[in-house]
């Protein structure tokens, strides 16, 4: 799994409005990278309708927010529309959970990335991880605002 103090693996992946979007573009602010197992899910949409809600203060932190899902971008598309995310939500679909697996965070046995959150700052340097370690158990929004503060 990618650690505290490695880089971010470099991707390139396509958003909810159907475009590329490369990690390059997260370069010279902190970001948020959070991985979701299942979207239209209570505990997925919880997090980031929470996130959704806070951007205002993460913009004040300086730090960015994408999602990562292992799901199609039409399905990722239709799930960012239904709920006003203000941010993108990127399609690992195929080759399916490559990123995630480069990330170190791919479930083989369910097909899905695990509920993890890479804390990067400017320079693409991954300054925190926060995970549930469970599937079934958000993480926690004040964890984010934390780690955020802490560079």
């Amino acid at each position: 799994m990618v650690s505290i103090g490695d880089p971010v693996p470099a991707f390139t992946l396509t958003d909810n409005e159907r475009q590329p979007f490369s990690s390059e573009r997260l370069a010279g602010r902190k970001s948020l990278i959070v991985f979701i197992p299942f979207p239209f899910s209570g505990i997925c949409e919880g997090e980031l309708c929470t996130l959704r809600d806070h951007l205002a203060d993460l913009d004040a932190l300086d730090a960015n927010v994408v999602a990562i899902s292992c799901d199609t971008l039409f399905s990722n598309a239709k799930w960012a529309e239904l709920n006003g995310f203000g941010f993108p939500v990127l399609s690992d679909y195929w080759p399916h959970g490559e990123i995630a697996r480069a990330f170190g965070v791919f479930d083989e046995e369910k097909g899905v990335a695990t509920r993890t959150t890479f804390v990067v700052d400017a320079d693409g340097i991954v300054r925190d991880v926060i995970a549930s370690g469970s599937l079934g158990t958000p993480r926690e929004y004040d964890l984010y605002e934390e780690a955020l503060g802490k560079f």
